[in-house]
């Protein structure tokens, strides 16, 4: 909230979640639940990471479902048969944790601030 020089008081709003890539309107949870989908992901984030071409390319933050690990490739497999092409992550970081913040929520504004500047392509 921001006050004016009247005392008049303006909410200013949140961050918005959404993923603008290649001219699109992406809704994370959408990415997101594809990922759990493929039974692949205990957790996952997807996030919009700043892209000269694509305006912002969309990175996955999940966690393997299982001991084995993830398989980035079989998940990313998954997703493009069940979602656009413009809408599958280009990068898919792997962690055993995902950070939450004290409310237990995915710690979201965090995780955008580690991969601001990732690049769209696979380490």
């Amino acid at each position: 909230m921001v006050a004016d020089e009247e005392g008049y008081l303006y909410f200013l709003g949140r961050k918005d979640e959404m993923i603008k890539t290649s001219g699109y309107r992406v809704s994370p949870t959408e990415i997101e639940e594809e990922a759990y989908a493929t039974g692949l992901v205990r957790d996952a984030v997807a996030l919009g990471v700043e892209d000269a071409k694509l305006g912002q390319h969309v990175l996955l933050v999940a966690s393997p479902a299982g001991s084995d690990g993830l398989d980035r490739v079989a998940l990313i497999a998954a997703m493009k048969r069940r979602l656009p092409l413009y809408m599958v992550p280009s990068v898919v970081v792997v962690r055993d944790e995902i950070p939450r913040s004290p409310n237990g929520k995915f710690d979201r504004a965090m995780l955008r601030e580690e991969f601001a500047t990732w690049p769209s392509e696979q380490p």
